[in-house]
């Protein structure tokens, strides 16, 4: 399977905005926006050219993509799928992204970032109505319920993270139960609920050409 094996803190530079990629290393001195707020290269300290038209729309795409981890293959798929969907497509592509299985984790608070909520589906430690899903692309719907599998439930990474992440906002189409670590899927989430800096009209007219 294809993967993005180089520092992903280079992405966040390169956007130029904190993109949250490494989880509890975003929130401290430590992360690479503090320290080196200018794209990566050898012209990086150079002034940041004005985008403008193409540059914009591939700008906003990128980011969107780097968000969730997507390879671009996989990101025209799930943009194809919106065109074609009944309703307005830069928000139906959101909401694809938003109700993959890795995102599910991640908006739990099991994960402190999504490429973790990942590898926890990967490894098997999440069930989804009482089936376990190893396919981090799975797409919830509502009515599912999504929770840690019983041989998993004390693993201490999960539970740190439960820990740690206790203080975050949990969207309003996730009912969480986080002492049980499960969560039922309330409805398919809505624009305003997708509290992402993304101006998904752009990625819809870049894909439009």
């Amino acid at each position: 399977m294809a993967r993005y094996h180089d520092p992903v803190c280079r992405l966040c530079r390169r956007e130029g905005m904190k993109l949250f990629l490494k989880g509890e290393r975003c929130q401290t001195d430590k992360c690479a926006i503090e320290r080196r707020n200018f794209p990566p290269g050898q012209h990086g300290k150079e002034r940041r050219p004005r985008m403008l038209g193409y540059g914009l729309q591939l700008r906003e795409k990128q980011k969107l993509r780097r968000i969730y981890g997507i390879l671009e293959d996989q990101f025209r798929r799930y943009f194809e799928k919106a065109a074609v969907s009944k309703g307005i497509t830069g928000q139906l592509l959101l909401q694809f992204l938003e109700r993959r299985l890795d995102n599910v984790v991640y908006r739990m608070g099991l994960a402190t970032s999504r490429a973790q909520g990942r590898q926890f589906v990967r490894h098997g430690h999440f069930q989804v109505n009482g089936r376990k899903v190893n396919i981090p692309s799975y797409l919830v719907k509502p009515g599912e319920l999504v929770e840690v599998r019983v041989g998993s439930r004390e693993m201490p990474a999960l539970l740190a993270n439960r820990e740690s992440t206790g203080h975050q906002a949990v969207p309003g189409w996730i009912e969480l139960d986080r002492a049980n670590l499960r969560a039922k899927i309330l409805s398919n989430p809505q624009r305003q609920e997708i509290a992402l800096p993304i101006q998904e009209q752009l990625i819809v007219e870049l894909y439009s050409k």
